[in-house]
């Protein structure tokens, strides 16, 4: 017999004799192939002459060999002969190419070269590949085609070798307390790796377990197919269950426990709250006090349980007083901490009026409560304050007090009892007065009896007065301990009288010596109002005689008038002008006002020219005069100080001709450019000036010359013997 070892080609349509080796001895005719009984045939098919495939009575198409998964052998293990017409009268070679035979995963599928029987050698995988797509080859020892390839399906067979797998191993869901049966909860889902088009892959579900079983052990219920749960029992209380654990099944082979392979999950089912409980006061009566008229101050606390959630809104308590307080003086916000409700006036209460308030509050939550839901108690209480009488302020009614006097009313003069009422009427307490402000010092009061008079005469012009209105401010002061104090303002509206003589304005101005076009407007100012103010009457004084002669004055209206030059011409110069101004009271003042007016010489447009403003500029004798002696007393100081620094510097030269002995030549500047000599050369000084006698009393120079014995060792004294020996000095 001979053995084949076949090498599978990459080109079908090119195989060469060398691809299959024959490890015997060569021969023309091979022995025919041996026929396994029981396989079956795949047979190419049939060509005509010109290589044409024609039709037979066997199906082109080839059906796919189905082969199982986890197969335990023994391998290889024969699946399929495939075989060719051409095979009954010469011998022909056999081969598969594709992945599992010469592509990877390689291997996987082999053929007898010579037989054609297909063989899988080794345990296939459906979860890893499905199925396997080949060509068969025929060719003859000369390695020429003659049969064209055909397609071999090889589909792997699912065994129900895979458990379901949870997407999670713990679902987490919600539901609220109180749901109907038949609500949904939520859906668990898991996967199989076998094949879903069998029972393989066909999952069921259903719930093992249910903890707690309260208040039934069937609660809930799962859709077997779809892993949907829901409920199916009433009776979900939070407050009782808040969690429901359920243990969930899932077994392939649509469920048969028999054998189906199965895996478990966790499903938590957490029961969300709903307002099914109303706030309920801890008591029936709360009890608060509170002084008298303090604001913003919590009375009482107020507490309550509430079976739900904590801090969500079917738990957090809102207060409303439905009762015993109509003028709104009391409040009830709610404290986010505890829950609780905080009694707080917000308004002041007066002891005099009330002594105790009985408020009834209500308590609910901020949603309301589920519909069905009937309360077991009665959520309100009621809060029973009692308020604590204190030292109140004395006040003064009305305040500000307003009362009318006339301008410059005298001293001593009584003007009103401003008193003050004290709100404590159950409480024995005198009452006593004083000033606070005053601000021109024109009243007193009584501290006894509030009594105001004045000390001074009322001014309505006082630069204290406003709008014709003087305000004074007082202070009560009670008896009691610790005394309690009130202030009160009195204004004083003062009518006015005609006691203010109207003066000119303005009270300087400028004309033009030549009375074309020159007019000058005035008008009058009195502090008084009207009708004791304008209109004003103005006239020119009779004295001096030049006022009329020289000028003239014209009313324009009630309150202005003119003043213009009534001769052609008038030398510049400054002139007091009287005018007589007469207000319109009753009875009228008069005052004689002076109106300073400067006459000047002016340029085309009217006004004063610059020489003029120059000269109206220039200072008075007395100024010119003390200018002049601050001037001459500067020059004076200035000549001193010159004469001081030329003597200064003839000393300084006077001091240069002498040469200190105790001085050293090196620590001295000596000047060197002075041709010709200067001053101090030109006076000859004997050589004994320069050399100082010694104690003994004897001299160093000697009949003109120097004594050398007598030379003390001494650069300074060397040097300057050296100077004199040489014949500079």
């Amino acid at each position: 017999a001979a053995e084949w070892i076949h090498s599978f080609p990459q080109d079908e349509h090119n195989i060469s004799l060398q691809q299959c080796f024959m490890l015997t001895r060569p021969q023309q005719v091979a022995a025919p192939p041996v026929v396994s009984k029981g396989l079956k045939e795949i047979v190419f098919p049939s060509r005509n002459a010109d290589s044409q495939l024609k039709r037979t009575k066997r199906d082109w198409v080839i059906p796919p060999i189905n082969v199982p998964e986890n197969s335990r052998g023994p391998f290889p293990q024969e699946l399929v002969r495939i075989r060719s017409d051409h095979d009954k009268n010469r011998s022909l070679r056999y081969s598969v190419t594709g992945p599992g035979a010469d592509q990877p995963p390689t291997g996987i599928f082999i053929i007898e070269p010579i037989s054609g029987e297909l063989s899988v050698n080794k345990p296939l995988d459906r979860e890893h590949i499905s199925n396997f797509h080949l060509r068969a080859h025929a060719v003859d020892l000369n390695g020429n085609q003659v049969e064209n390839p055909i397609d071999i399906v090889i589909n792997v067979i699912d065994m129900n070798d895979n458990r379901p797998e949870f997407t999670h191993q713990i679902w987490n869901g919600t539901v609220p307390e109180g749901s109907k049966p038949g609500t949904f909860v939520m859906t668990v889902t898991s996967v199989d790796k076998d094949d879903p088009r069998t029972a393989n892959g066909m999952l069921r579900y259903k719930i093992l377990s249910q903890n707690p079983e309260s208040p039934t052990s069937n609660m809930y219920t799962i859709n077997n197919k779809t892993g949907g749960i829901i409920t199916v029992a009433a009776g979900l209380d939070r407050e009782k269950v808040p969690q429901y654990t359920l243990i969930i099944q899932a077994t392939d082979m649509e469920g048969n426990p028999m054998y189906g392979l199965s895996n478990t999950a966790t499903a938590v089912i957490r029961v969300t709250d709903v307002n099914d409980n109303p706030p309920e006061f801890t008591a029936e009566t709360f009890f608060g006090e509170v002084p008298e008229n303090r604001v913003n101050v919590i009375v009482a606390n107020l507490t309550v349980t509430d079976k739900d959630q904590p801090n969500t809104p079917a738990w957090n308590a809102v207060y409303k007083i439905t009762g015993g307080d109509p003028t709104g003086r009391f409040s009830v916000p709610t404290d986010p901490t505890t829950n609780e409700g905080l009694v707080t006036v917000v308004k002041p209460i007066d002891y005099e009026i009330s002594r105790t308030y009985v408020l009834t509050v209500e308590a609910r939550n901020e949603v309301p409560l589920t519909r069905g839901i009937q309360s077991r108690r009665q959520s309100t209480a009621t809060v029973s304050i009692r308020v604590l009488d204190v030292n109140e302020s004395p006040y003064f009614e009305p305040n500000p007090r307003l009362i009318t006097m006339d301008d410059g009313t005298g001293a001593d003069t009584a003007l009103i009892a401003f008193t003050a009422q004290d709100p404590d009427r159950f409480m024995e307490q005198s009452i006593s007065y004083s000033k606070l402000s005053d601000p021109a010092n024109w009243l007193r009061i009584d501290p006894n009896t509030g009594r105001i008079t004045t000390i001074a005469i009322l001014d309505r012009e006082s630069p204290f007065v406003r709008n014709s209105l003087y305000n004074a401010t007082f202070m009560a002061r009670d008896s009691g301990k610790p005394s309690a104090s009130g202030t009160g303002v009195l204004q004083i509206h003062l009518r006015d009288i005609n006691d203010n003589a109207p003066k000119v304005f303005p009270q300087e101005t400028e004309v033009c010596e030549k009375p074309e076009p020159n007019a000058i407007n005035i008008t009058a100012l009195d502090g008084d109002l009207n009708p004791n103010a304008g209109p004003f009457a103005f006239e020119l004084a009779h004295r001096p005689s030049d006022v009329r002669r020289n000028w003239t004055i014209t009313r324009v209206s009630g309150d202005y008038a003119q003043v213009s030059l009534k001769i052609g011409f008038l030398e510049s110069g400054i002139y007091e002008l009287p005018i007589i101004i007469t207000d319109s009271g009753n009875p009228p003042m008069s005052n004689t006002s002076y109106l300073r007016i400067k006459v000047c010489q002016c340029d085309m447009n009217g006004d004063c020219s610059d020489q003029q403003h120059i000269m109206a500029a220039g200072l008075g004798t007395g100024a010119i005069i003390s200018i002049l002696l601050c001037i001459i007393i500067l020059l004076i100081l200035v000549l001193m100080f010159v004469v001081w620094m030329k003597r200064r510097d003839k000393e300084r030269q006077a001091k240069q001709l002498l040469i200190d002995p105790e001085d050293d030549v090196r620590d001295n500047i000596l000047k060197y450019d002075e041709e010709g000599g200067g001053e101090e050369d030109q006076v000859r000084m004997s050589p004994r000036c320069l050399f100082p006698i010694p104690a003994g009393g004897r001299s160093v120079i000697k009949s003109g010359k120097l004594n050398p014995g007598l030379l003390v060792s001494d650069s300074r004294t060397a040097a300057a013997s050296r100077i004199y020996a040489g014949g500079s000095i």
